[in-house]
């Protein structure tokens, strides 16, 4: 294909994409009440958990200003677009630059893409679950001797959680590309016993910078997972170690 071919069909693949992000954000505006309470579940649930040791406490959820609630909506409505839809525009991605791609390098990418997708999304999960404990361990720092009334700014709190979300989705993102760098032969898992003390020192280092809440817990809710996916990538890359040895040594023999 030449240049010109190349740019009418990223002009298609982007068009379509949005296109489809519209059309999903449409079908997020009739569902917009069941979204917003979704959304401000963690928050409930927080509350909740607090007033288990604090029956007294007195929290309010507010949205300041004329024109937030319309932004406010309008922001849900094009994340849940983009979530919603992700499944065609990620493959709107993976069809153009497919072509470019070499047989072995396509079989590589399609595992790392299925083994990606599902760990971001747990990952995601994991961020909007463990959400109400790191928030219920923020907010039992309000003293309860005076009368304070804690209010949780919605714009404030929706930026905070997607944050979370993403972080975690991405942290739960490092055993595959362990496991990729090991299958092209990058890295090799004898490195990886090497450096697995720093790496799971590094990961909880990661866990306390990364997560927005600044809370320890949602700190080791990000960390344990991370060490443990991690162990389980170099147990993968150990197999795949020596069952590639074991194919150049026969290899080597019936030559």
């Amino acid at each position: 294909m030449s240049l010109a071919d190349h740019l009418r069909e990223l002009r298609y693949r982007v068009v379509f994409s949005l296109v489809v992000i519209v059309l999903g954000m449409v079908a997020v505006a009739f569902f917009y009440n069941d979204v917003y309470t979704f959304l401000l579940r963690p928050w409930l649930q927080a509350v909740e958990i607090l007033k288990v040791t604090n029956p007294n406490i007195n929290t309010q959820a507010v949205l300041t200003g004329v024109t937030t609630p319309l932004i406010l909506a309008m922001k849900i409505c094009a994340v849940g677009g983009l979530v919603l839809t992700s499944p065609i525009w990620l493959y709107q991605v993976w069809a153009f630059i497919v072509p470019a791609l070499l047989a072995k390098e396509k079989k590589w990418a399609l595992m790392f893409l299925a083994a990606a997708i599902p760990l971001f999304l747990a990952g995601v999960a994991v961020g909007y679950v463990v959400l109400p404990q790191g928030i219920s361990v923020m907010m039992a720092f309000t003293p309860q001797s005076v009368p304070v009334t804690n209010l949780l700014d919605i714009n404030a709190f929706l930026e905070l959680m997607l944050q979370l979300m993403v972080v975690f989705g991405l942290g739960f993102l490092m055993p595959v590309v362990v496991v990729m760098a090991n299958l092209v032969g990058v890295l090799k898992a004898r490195q990886l016993a090497k450096a697995r003390t720093y790496v799971i020192f590094g990961t909880f280092v990661f866990g306390a910078a990364a997560t927005p809440s600044t809370d320890p817990f949602s700190m080791l809710a990000l960390a344990v997972p991370m060490s443990l996916l991690f162990v389980a990538a170099e147990v993968i890359c150990h197999l795949h170690d020596k069952r590639k040895a074991k194919r150049l040594a026969l290899e080597a023999a019936t030559a």
